[in-house]
């Protein structure tokens, strides 16, 4: 039989997990200043991975106003991690696409955070490791995805995932 979880007991988790999340995130980025790009740029950044974006697909992706995108995006523009280029199929759209520069700022970024985290799994055992990768399975599966769809080799290179 398989009994579910009451209502208080999810709930008390989604705090926790939620609590936990964001404190790790605070951890992990702590060596984000090292990749020379600003916290809001790094976010968008991430965005543009998947491809160019309008800055409206991009604010509200980063959950901002279009003003607050544009003057970011003018930043990232002058300290060259993006750039913007004129729609292939409207010229009069303009889409946000980061620049190779930009790429090698996440990569090392993201590079420097996943070894943060991975200093702090190393101090666990074998069982809590293996404890941490099937949660980190049950997240994924909740969510309906691979959380990350590339790694970061300690290169800087993108490397595709591996099971």
């Amino acid at each position: 039989m398989n009994a579910r979880a009451t209502e208080g007991q999810t709930w008390r988790l989604a705090d926790r997990l939620h609590s936990a999340a964001i404190h790790l995130l605070r951890r992990a980025r702590r060596t984000d200043p090292l990749t020379g790009v600003s916290a809001a740029q790094l976010s968008a950044l991430s965005v543009l991975m998947s491809g160019p974006k309008t800055l409206g697909e991009l604010a509200t992706a980063e959950q901002v106003r279009a003003p607050t995108m544009s003057r970011l995006v003018s930043e990232m523009q002058r300290v060259g991690v993006a750039r913007k280029v004129a729609d292939r199929h409207d010229g009069r759209v303009v889409r946000v696409d980061a620049t190779p520069k930009g790429l090698r700022a996440l990569r090392r970024g993201r590079a420097m955070r996943i070894d943060a985290i991975e200093r702090l799994i190393a101090t666990r055992s074998a069982a809590d490791t293996r404890a941490l990768d099937r949660a980190v399975d049950l997240i994924e599966e909740m969510l309906g995805a691979r959380a990350a769809p590339w790694t970061a080799r300690r290169d800087g290179k993108k490397s595709p995932v591996r099971r």
